[in-house]
């Protein structure tokens, strides 16, 4: 709303605030399995490595590689997310 990025921190708190499920009895979800749950249903769902750990802003810790992944690849994450967001809408 602001134009600001939400941290983990923020949508943790929103998951404890809403007692969020988690698959571990007597635990409430947290921002770190949403994004662990992302990334098998990315997985599992075809998309390519790559997309999903740019969609997770995961950065190349190698520096040669790092230095010639230059996009951002936005037009390809966008139907990858629009699933995600279909797959959770729908749990």
């Amino acid at each position: 709303m602001r134009g600001k990025v939400l941290s983990g921190m923020t949508l943790t708190a929103l998951l404890r605030r809403v007692k969020a499920k988690s698959h571990t009895p007597g635990r409430v979800a947290t921002a770190h399995g949403f994004r662990s749950s992302f990334r098998d249903c990315a997985s599992e769902s075809g998309y390519a490595r790559d997309l999903a750990e740019r969609a997770l802003v995961h950065t190349v810790s190698n520096k040669v590689e790092a230095a010639y992944h230059r996009t951002d690849l936005l037009e390809h994450r966008c139907p990858m997310m629009e699933a995600w967001a279909g797959h959770v809408l729908s749990s």
